[in-house]
């Protein structure tokens, strides 16, 4: 019997993006690209469906899949045992990269009829208050302790945990960018609150993770850590990781609280 081949602690990044398919990623990914291809495809060949699905929308959504592909099907998602900070990196490109590059690349117009069964699943999905509760519970109960072990110990922190982040994160982004304004009647002030409140949990967790004195989860107390990270200084930097990568989304829900105060101090505000 063959004995396993030691784990590299000192990876570099061709290492880390050498390919490891993920079948429960991958086949949905691809399905969601081909009819995304297909529909632009389609789109193109009016002048109408040109100016309502620009190319640059469809390259924002090229690079989003890109980057979730490389995200889920590289070998950097297989050492989830042996770097907290590097599995947190991928939780936040899937969290705060991946999905306003997805929404950003939906056409413009999309015309629903606001009684059928998709607008009203949509209605629900994308209210603020359901797109916050989701995002919280999974930012929140997989990074309590027992949560968290739970996952790792069961071996679905590998893949349950990237989908909940993607899914949860989709519904946040899409609540900030709006792009379904027929099944989303929030103004974008309601928007800039909306984009504050769910930076709370994110911003609260990677304060514990930075000022945390021992490690909080188990599998990591005495793991071999990649580059000689010592397993506390690993937590901390998966805080440090976390807090930066909702600052972007921090700032635009500011941008957006500031473009109501000025709108509404001029008595126009817009109803976006």
């Amino acid at each position: 019997m063959t004995a396993p081949a030691p784990i590299n602690l000192d990876p570099t990044l061709s290492d880390l993006l050498v390919p490891a398919p993920d079948v429960l990623f991958l086949i949905p990914t691809l399905l969601v690209l081909a009819v995304y291809v297909w529909r632009f495809a389609v789109s193109r060949r009016t002048p109408e469906g040109r100016e309502r699905w620009p190319l640059w929308r469809a390259a924002l959504f090229a690079a989003g899949m890109l980057l979730l592909l490389i995200t889920t099907q590289s070998r950097a998602a297989t050492l989830t045992g042996s770097s907290m900070a590097l599995y947190m990196g991928r939780l936040m490109v899937l969290a705060e990269i991946v999905p306003p590059l997805l929404v950003l690349g939906i056409p413009r117009g999309i015309h629903m009829n606001p009684r059928g069964a998709v607008a009203r699943v949509l209605g629900v999905l994308l209210d603020p208050w359901v797109a916050l509760a989701v995002w919280a519970a999974v930012i929140i109960f997989w990074n309590v302790p027992a949560g968290f072990n739970a996952s790792v110990v069961t071996n679905t922190a590998a893949a349950l945990l990237p989908a909940l982040y993607l899914l949860s994160s989709l519904l946040v982004w899409s609540v900030i960018l709006r792009p379904l304004p027929g099944v989303q009647p929030a103004g974008i002030g309601s928007r800039g609150g909306f984009g504050l409140l769910a930076a709370l949990p994110m911003m609260a967790v990677a304060s514990v993770w930075l000022y945390a004195p021992r490690v909080l989860y188990t599998p990591y107390v005495n793991a071999l850590c990649l580059w000689n990270l010592s397993p506390l200084q690993n937590q901390q930097l998966s805080g440090w990781i976390m807090m930066l990568a909702g600052l972007p989304a921090l700032a635009l829900a500011f941008i957006q609280l500031f473009q109501w105060l000025v709108e509404l101090t001029g008595g126009n505000e817009a109803a976006r």
